[in-house]
């Protein structure tokens, strides 16, 4: 019977991403403990998707390292604020991790990771068009003008990490 993963020291097994799973499943925790929209939608989707990219690029917050996830919380809360420049840290996070698999053997979750940012950066959903405004901090009262009935096309990551702020918040 052949394991159901290995760590690369036996060699011919089953490579399971466990570091990504991890990381997945605590997403999906915290997004279900928030309960900031229906599990069943493309926003808690996206949310969930955007917080595990997050939780397994930090530095420090590998699940599988023995952390508890509160001891990093500080560190998800900082890199999915508004006005993180969070899709640059993702894309380089990602070419680091690649540029190290190419020079000290393959790593299991990335492949994963980046194909979670592909369909994070590459599905649009319809939301509400906010006008501009910082969606979660806004110092200024509410625009009289502004229709909230309008929707336009957004990548699904600008939906999904102010959600995955939020459920870390909330957390």
């Amino acid at each position: 019977m052949r394991p159901g993963s290995t760590n690369g020291t036996s060699g011919g097994g089953i490579t399971v991403p466990m570091a990504w799973l991890c990381a997945e499943y605590t997403a999906d925790e915290m997004m279900r403990t928030a309960a900031l929209v229906d599990p069943a939608s493309l926003e808690f989707r996206a949310g969930r998707q955007a917080l595990a990219l997050t939780i397994h690029l930090c530095d420090g917050s590998d699940p599988l390292s023995g952390a508890s996830p509160a001891a990093c919380v500080d560190d998800w809360l900082a890199v999915t604020a508004y006005g993180h420049p969070w899709p640059q840290w993702v894309m380089e996070r990602l070419a680091a991790r690649t540029a190290r698999e190419r020079h000290g053997g393959e790593d299991p979750d990335l492949a994963l990771a980046a194909d979670t940012w592909r369909l994070l950066r590459d599905t649009e959903l319809l939301a509400a068009d906010l006008g501009g405004l910082e969606p979660w901090h806004s110092s200024r009262p509410a625009d009289p003008q502004l229709d909230e009935a309008a929707q336009v096309w957004m990548p699904a990551w600008e939906l999904g990490l102010p959600l995955g702020h939020l459920a870390v918040h909330l957390w």
